[in-house]
């Protein structure tokens, strides 16, 4: 039996009971942050050809670009078996985090970050496996500096990231009981 120490709400001893419905919500928020990467990569892949670059603003653009590798194109250069990896981490997270969500019913702040980091994961996942490679079509720079080029589910996986370090200072900041 797990204690409630780590839930608000809960008294001593009392079991950490799943809610179906609120984990439904978060999942069903996954899938729609996986829909919206998707139908974007799927948009840049046939408007744009490999490279190609369309000015936005002074520091974005549009572009399409393939990345094998990780963040910042981490082994992109390698012969193939990252692709594997990054897979298969991605997929370890994605049932991690949804038996977290399921067990952190209570925690709004830390299942919003979890449900992005999921969907951004997933949306990955599906390039990965369906393309051997993610697609990326967002890119900021200024004058020679370029950041590296991503997409709707990087963006997702780093504002779940920021918020799952914001609600932990928050958590650590509250008053104990």
């Amino acid at each position: 039996m797990n204690n409630a120490s780590s839930q608000p709400g809960r008294g001593p001893g009392e079991p950490i009971q799943p809610a179906p419905r609120t984990t439904g919500r978060w999942l069903s928020i996954a899938l729609l942050l996986i829909v919206l990467d998707q139908i974007t990569k799927l948009y840049f892949d046939s408007a744009y050809t490999y490279g190609q670059r369309v000015n936005v603003l002074p520091i974005f653009d549009f572009t399409l670009m393939y990345n094998r590798g990780a963040a910042f194109s981490f082994l992109a250069s390698e012969a193939g078996w990252q692709r594997w990896l990054f897979t298969g981490l991605g997929i370890v997270a994605s049932v991690v985090i949804v038996w977290m969500l399921r067990r952190n019913t209570a925690q709004p702040r830390f299942c919003l970050a979890l449900t992005l980091i999921l969907g951004g994961a997933l949306g990955n996942v599906i390039d990965r496996v369906v393309y051997g490679h993610v697609i990326d079509f967002l890119l900021f720079y200024w004058n020679d500096w370029y950041y590296p080029a991503f997409n709707i589910a990087d963006v997702c996986i780093t504002c779940g990231a920021v918020l799952l370090v914001l609600d932990e200072l928050l958590r650590a900041r509250k008053p104990r009981n």
